[in-house]
């Protein structure tokens, strides 16, 4: 059994709706472990997206849980918190979020000037990483010179460079065609198991789930079904479910 890097407990997040309360996220728990990609789905309102921003570190939850790492998150100051997320924790946004006067090679690079880990190694890590995300062409091209599809890879690659602890990524194949959707879902993959980092992808696109090893099925707020067989996987990413 790999170690758990990633642990919820009862996790509740609760909003305020025309002066009632309503939980987002109700009473969920669930491991992620060394090594495994796990895939969060459901409808829109469902949840995901609010827990995805609590995972990292980035909207504090009303009750329960968040452990990285065996560090509980709510336990942390603001300045710890802001340390582990930028050490510890990747993340990709639906919007690609990518610095508009930085070439792609340097929005990826940039991470690791975070964390003052940019060296010829580092460098060199980041051509080989866009590259395998098919970019190796657009290295030296500003975002307003590339395709939706392709700022969202180099945000991809910027989540990953640092080799964090825990991979995040809030639909990162909505603007990309099926054929690049599936080349990303499969690097992500291919990655977080050979580097056994914990990875979550929130999607809409069922067929994405056949490259996760896990699916977690959410439904206003609530955990509602977990597919841990590979049968049950490759039959949800069919809709046969």
């Amino acid at each position: 059994m790999k170690p758990v890097v990633l642990e919820v407990r009862d996790l509740v997040k609760t909003f305020m709706l025309d002066g009632a309360p309503i939980n987002a996220v109700d009473h969920v728990s669930f491991q992620v472990c060394s090594g495994e990609f796990v895939a969060l789905v459901g409808p829109s309102g469902s949840g995901k997206t609010t827990m995805l921003s609590i995972l990292a570190a980035l909207l504090m939850p009303s009750s329960g849980e968040v452990l990285i790492d065996g560090r509980e998150l709510s336990k942390m100051g603001e300045t710890e918190r802001v340390k582990l997320r930028r050490a510890r924790i990747g993340f990709t946004f639906q919007s690609n979020n990518l610095i508009p006067y930085l070439t792609a090679q340097e929005n990826v690079e940039f991470m690791l000037r975070l964390n003052d880990r940019l060296d010829k190694v580092g460098r060199i890590r980041t051509e080989e990483l866009l590259a395998r995300l098919g970019l190796e062409e657009r290295l030296h091209n500003l975002p307003a010179q590339m395709s939706g599809g392709q700022q969202q890879r180099v945000a991809i690659a910027r989540a990953l460079i640092h080799n964090p602890a825990v991979v995040l990524a809030d639909e990162p194949t909505a603007s990309l065609d099926t054929e690049r959707a599936v080349q990303v879902v499969k690097t992500f993959a291919a990655l977080i198991h050979e580097n056994d980092r914990a990875g979550i992808i929130v999607t809409h696109d069922l067929r994405m789930c056949k490259y996760v090893d896990r699916v977690l099925q959410m439904r206003d707020g609530k955990l509602v079904q977990e597919y841990t067989l590979r049968r049950e996987i490759d039959a949800l990413a069919k809709g046969e479910h």
